[in-house]
């Protein structure tokens, strides 16, 4: 469950009747258990008991209506700035979520497969709470997988008894599809390499020449006692002498084997030093012996084998080349783990059903398919191919009608919608706060347990959560209409028309109603428009964002500096990303250019007269930069993580102070390419004039009075700037 929601609770203590779990879906047989409480944990997977779980987890989506999922990750946002605001646009929104996809981990997966119960008109659910863990298994380059951790994220873990040692030390690794290919192609150059390096290192100890006495007495000994076991092989095997196998402490030496189908010598107890000078030894004296390295569960044996001839020796190396292959696909295969549930579930087709997941479905496609693409349009397409059908059971929750009126103005985050649509299922107590009660009863089983009121005893956990989502979605379903006791298990619950409007849209940002279709790609708002919105209609094209200003500037203050320059009614909304950045909405698209021009403007002016500007409070100090909406896109875009907007600006790359101003200096420069420098230098003699007349324009024409008041130079300074922004409009429209 998001680490945003607020924080659900349950209460109370479940009880009811418990029976043992049907063996086939089909034919559901029920027996009582002498157990009287129906409290009885979730299944937990890991490194232990995944084998088994998984094939039991197959079944039970096969035979699945729907199946619930929800995560836990060790954080939401790598920057207070990167938090959903009302003023980030659909496509700055899915940038957020892929930066905190791509930059934390995750640690929890809830699965709970719903099935229909026709003979007891129930749901059965099979809630499993996967521990994952991104551990290195492969031994390729590359460094191991990093992720961030966020304080609050993990101290919410530990509150409900997250076992961190379960999730480090037995927690499932996994491949994406994309580092399952990669390094399918590693492992099997690696094969090609090994094989070649065989022969490439016998070419080069070929001619080594033993400096050392030792080695030469160690190679003069090995030599004969390869000798012995060669001609015992080929001569003495029915009789007359035996090659006596030499003992290094309590583990032979030498010990004859059978590799394959042929003999071979095991080699124990020699430093890798010796190993080098015996397969020198091999390479030179013996062409009928090869030295081999035979890979096992867990360690490696080095043997001489005994070939009869060249095409003996080729069949070898061939079955070496292929028994390779096959250790590293089933390296492979072990190293996959998780992303074999991923797979189950897009390969079935279910409808996959979450709460507010669309950050969810950001770390299942980053974790296990691939890297995240660029745009919103490319990810729910890309989405899409793997999961077609697909539920949001806040955007539900939010934009069907019936459901509205249920859940009136209530929250709708999971703990309040379960609470409110499943209060016999979160309570013991029957009765509830609403006037309506569950419509559909829901069973959940655990290996052999089943029980018709069951608590998990364990809060908060990846799959108590899928539990409950599912739990909200099949109520919400029977709110709507649907009718589950005309339900057909061959019938595809995504395609029933009173779910047609709803399938498929998740919210990109609950905050401002902007939800996306996975099967088109656009985004829209919800019929709740802006449920929790302070702000007037927000028109990106009229925003600037100011940052770098000083830090004891509030956003009254900044509204007063531009009311001063541009009118009392110029800014509609100024919104604090942090202490060091702002968004800025001007009431009209034009005023974003004025302002950015003017800025410029005056921070290359160096006259006195420009520190009496109302501006000049915001631009002091020298490190104020502002620019349009698309610029803030592109912040967003880095992989960069800065705490505070400032840095992350600087630390993107961006030098420039005002953008938009190369813009206005390529226009000025195309009209004077097209006017001719007599007219640029006509306009400047007539600006330089136009100055001189507002500075001396004094409505009390008294000839001995040649003083000017300051509110005279100010009210000149500002008529000044204002025919040059016209100006500077005029030419570029």
């Amino acid at each position: 469950m998001k680490q945003w929601l607020l924080l659900r609770s349950l209460s109370g203590s479940l009880t009811g009747t418990l029976t043992r779990a049907p063996h086939s879906p089909s034919t559901p047989r029920f027996l009582c258990s002498a157990t009287p409480s129906s409290t009885f944990s979730l299944k937990n997977v890991t490194k232990s008991n995944f084998d088994s779980s998984l094939a039991d987890l197959r079944r039970h989506v096969r035979y699945a209506d729907f199946v619930a999922i929800d995560l836990e990750m060790t954080g939401v946002t790598s920057s207070p700035w990167r938090e959903t605001f009302e003023f980030d646009r659909f496509d700055v929104q899915y940038l957020k979520v892929k930066d905190s996809a791509e930059k934390f981990a995750v640690v929890q997966f809830g699965v709970c497969p719903f099935r229909w119960d026709s003979s007891r008109h129930c749901f059965v659910a099979h809630p499993h709470n996967f521990y994952i863990f991104p551990r290195k298994e492969l031994p390729v380059d590359g460094l191991s997988d990093e992720f961030l951790c966020q304080t609050n994220s993990i101290d919410f873990l530990a509150k409900y008894q997250f076992d961190f040692n379960a999730c480090i030390y037995e927690g499932l690794s996994y491949l994406s599809r994309e580092q399952e290919n990669e390094m399918l192609r590693c492992l099997n150059s690696g094969c090609e390499e090994q094989m070649s390096l065989l022969c490439h290192s016998m070419k080069e100890i070929r001619d080594t020449p033993l400096v050392s006495v030792s080695d030469v007495l160690f190679s003069e000994r090995m030599k004969n006692r390869f000798n012995e076991w060669r001609n015992w092989l080929l001569h003495d095997r029915n009789g007359g002498s035996q090659f006596l196998e030499t003992s290094n402490d309590t583990k032979p030496q030498f010990r004859t084997i059978f590799f394959k189908m042929w003999p071979a010598l095991t080699l124990n107890g020699f430093t890798s030093h010796q190993l080098r000078l015996i397969q020198l030894l091999i390479r030179k004296h013996f062409k009928d012996l090869v030295y081999i390295r035979s890979s096992g569960e867990d360690s490696y044996s080095e043997l001489i084998v005994y070939t009869e001839s060249n095409n003996d020796k080729d069949q070898l190396m061939k079955e070496m080349k292929d028994e390779l292959h096959r250790e590293a696909e089933r390296k492979i295969k072990t190293a996959v783990g998780f992303r074999h549930v991923i797979d189950l579930l897009s390969s079935e087709q279910k409808l996959i059903v979450g709460h507010n997941c669309l950050l969810d479905i950001a770390h299942i496609y980053n974790k296990f398919f691939g890297p995240l693409p660029l745009t919103a349009e490319d990810f729910v397409s890309s989405v899409h191919k793997y999961f077609p059908y697909m539920i949001d059971t806040k955007t539900l929750l939010n934009t069907n009608y019936v459901l509205m009126h249920l859940m009136k103005t209530g929250s709708t985050s999971l703990s309040k919608a379960f609470a409110s649509l499943c209060p016999r299922i979160a309570s013991s107590s029957k009765k509830s706060g609403l006037a309506f009660q569950p419509s559909v009863e829901v069973e959940v089983q655990v290996d052999d347990m089943r029980s018709s009121n069951w608590n998990s005893g364990a809060k908060h956990e990846a799959g108590y959560d899928a539990f409950m989502t599912g739990c909200v979605f099949a109520q919400a379903c029977s709110h709507i209409g649907i009718d589950f006791k005309k339900h057909s298990s061959s019938e595809n619950l995504a395609h029933n028309q009173k779910l047609q409007m709803h399938v498929n849209h998740l919210y990109l940002s609950w905050i401002n109603g902007d939800i996306i279709d996975l099967s088109t790609g656009i985004a829209a708002s919800t019929l709740r428009q802006n449920p929790k919105g302070r702000y007037s209609k927000i028109l990106f094209s009229n925003i600037v964002i100011v940052w770098g200003f000083p830090s004891h500037l509030s956003a009254k203050k900044i509204r007063e500096c531009l009311y001063k320059v541009f009118g009392p009614i110029s800014v509609t909304t100024i919104y604090h990303l942090d202490e060091t950045a702002v968004f800025v909405q001007f009431s009209k698209s034009e005023l974003v250019s004025d302002f950015l021009v003017l800025k410029e403007t005056l921070e290359t002016a160096y006259d006195p007269i420009s520190v009496l500007h109302p501006l000049s409070e915001l631009l002091e100090g020298g490190n104020t930069c502002a620019a349009s909406y698309e610029v803030y896109k592109e912040i967003c875009s880095s992989p960069i993580s800065k705490v505070k907007f400032a840095d992350q600006a600087k630390a993107v790359g961006i030098k420039w102070k005002t953008k938009l101003v190369e813009e206005s200096k390529e226009t000025v420069k195309k009209t004077l390419e097209e006017n001719g420098p007599d007219d640029a230098h006509d306009s400047a003699d007539k600006s330089k004039t136009r100055k001189v007349e507002d500075a001396t324009d004094n409505p009390n024409p008294n000839p001995s009075d040649d003083r000017i008041s300051t509110s005279e130079i100010i009210d000149s300074f500002y008529a000044a700037q204002t025919k040059l922004i016209k100006h500077i409009r005029t030419t570029k429209l």
